[in-house]
């Protein structure tokens, strides 16, 4: 007699149904687990990678060949104390010729990483890489290969890129600005927006800069003589900011003199304002007696005028008779008078002058 559930039938349907959702549930969970450890199966092979900037990489990314995974990084350092050293894992198997380079890229929006294995193109496309590996003759890179900055690519650093773009960005209208950020934005997010919209908005870019290529050009030819103007007295500017140097480092050792001489020049002002205020009223009185003397010398302005005339041979003539020494030279020339005489007159007295000089 075989044991039924009212409601499930017979008990061996239940347990296989049991047993087929167990192993189900256990390998869904189990590639979970696995997509979550971002691990690959199968035995792995190791290299390293050397690059200038490994921003954003971590320990787990992934490491994609042609878009497929194919490795996971292992481990991120810093060497020489300028340079990042990426560990990571390659599935055992897997073709790494010489001369591929590693590069890292966007996995996402967000920000975070994979290092894409860049196989060197087929013979006969040409290249401007040329790696190291590429010149050692083996047509694979060996297990345990440590790639160097010359075979290695950082990410692209979208800062120095959108910042390229301001210059262009300043000349466009607000909205086409807006259009064609967002067209940008959808191309990188893999939405509706498709590479005709782009180019749509880059070539609305590229007219609103034709229009405005007659004064760009004016711009650049002013700048071209600016720097030419420049250049051919690149001499007197050496000169100009060496002396302003000179200049600035005298005024930046007297500095104490300066803040002394300074407040010297505050002392001065007050005290001649003090002087002024002390002498305003003598001032004052002195310009009004200096207008009535000045009244009274156009009053005389005859006698003035005669004095001023006779006054040089005056003083010539007072001056030869001082110039013998610190006295003055009198001579008596003529004397005239009358005395009394015995017989009842008067008898003249008389010096005829007989020297040269009284003559």
């Amino acid at each position: 007699m075989t044991a039924k559930d009212a409601n499930h039938g017979p008990m061996w349907a239940i347990v296989i149904k049991s047993l087929v959702f167990t192993i189900a549930t256990v390998t869904a969970t189990g590639i979970l687990a696995t997509t979550i450890r971002n691990s690959s199966a199968g035995e792995a092979q190791n290299y390293t990678a050397i690059f200038k900037d490994a921003t954003s990489v971590n320990r787990g990314d992934d490491v994609r060949m042609s878009g497929v995974k194919v490795g996971t990084v292992t481990d991120v350092s810093i060497t020489d104390n300028r340079l990042a050293k990426v560990s990571f894992t390659i599935r055992k198997g897997m073709r790494v010729d010489s001369g591929s380079v590693i590069q890292i890229k966007f996995r996402n929006l967000v920000g975070q990483r994979y290092l894409a294995v860049e196989q060197p193109p087929l013979s006969g496309t040409g290249t401007d890489i040329q790696p190291a590996s590429a010149t050692t003759g083996e047509s694979r890179v060996k297990p345990g290969h440590t790639f160097g900055v010359d075979e290695t690519r950082p990410a692209l650093d979208l800062t120095v890129l959108f910042n390229g773009f301001r210059p262009l960005l300043r000349m466009l209208n607000p909205d086409d600005v807006n259009k064609l950020s967002e067209q940008i934005i959808a191309v990188f997010q893999g939405e509706d927006a498709t590479v005709d919209g782009l180019l749509q908005s880059t070539a609305s870019l590229t007219s609103t800069l034709a229009e405005k290529d007659q004064v760009i050009g004016e711009l650049i030819t002013s700048l071209g003589g600016v720097m030419t103007t420049v250049n051919d007295r690149s001499d007197q500017l050496d000169t100009t900011l060496v002396a302003m140097q000179q200049l600035v480092t005298g005024l930046s050792q007297d500095r104490a003199s300066i803040g002394e001489s300074i407040e010297g020049m505050g002392d001065l002002t007050m005290k001649v304002s003090g002087l002024l205020t002390d002498i305003r009223q003598p001032l004052r009185k002195s310009i009004e007696h200096v207008g009535v003397l000045s009244a009274n010398l156009d009053k005389h302005s005859t006698e003035v005028d005669n004095f001023l005339t006779k006054l040089p041979v005056k003083l010539d003539r007072i001056g030869r008779i001082g110039s013998y020494g610190s006295w003055l030279n009198f001579y008596l020339c003529s004397m005239d008078g009358r005395i009394p005489m015995p017989e009842g007159f008067m008898g003249d007295i008389g010096v005829q002058p007989v020297a040269g000089r009284c003559r």
